[in-house]
């Protein structure tokens, strides 16, 4: 399955590089869950009980996606794309809920969320999302 998504790995001069999908969710289950979904596609993962804890963290300069919780105790996933945006970290950010509503839709895109999911989650669309988030934007938006 590793094969499955190509889009999520980069070459440099060394060889291959994975891309880091980081998990940040405030419930240890899901943590697990969804870093055991990332690593049987052939993805690192790394998991966070807190945004908090994740921005402590130093982060490499490594191809990586966030998918967090929305609302946590502390900082929630709303609360982080403006500090990661203030620390230059350009992850792709997509956003968790268990309480799905407009007013959570359009909080998740006024974030600057680039996908937004209900709780459970879907892992397959997550996973296509994540590998939908690594594509390059086409020549035509690039100019």
């Amino acid at each position: 399955m590793a094969e499955a998504v190509f889009s999520c790995q980069f070459h440099r001069a060394m060889g291959p590089v994975r891309s880091t999908i980081f998990i940040i969710d405030d419930d240890a289950s899901v943590r697990r869950a969804l870093c055991r979904v990332m690593t049987s596609a052939g993805l690192e993962c790394q998991s966070f009980d807190s945004a908090e804890e994740f921005m402590a963290t130093p982060h490499p300069a490594v191809a990586g996606c966030i998918v967090a919780d929305m609302t946590m105790p502390g900082m929630s996933g709303l609360d982080l794309k403006p500090l990661l945006d203030a620390a230059g970290i350009s992850y792709p950010l997509i956003l968790l809920t268990a309480h799905d509503n407009e007013e959570m839709r359009a909080a998740a895109r006024n974030a600057g969320a680039t996908a937004y999911f209900r709780k459970p989650v879907d892992t397959q669309a997550l996973l296509d999302t994540i590998k939908w988030a690594f594509k390059p934007p086409p020549l035509a938006d690039v100019f």
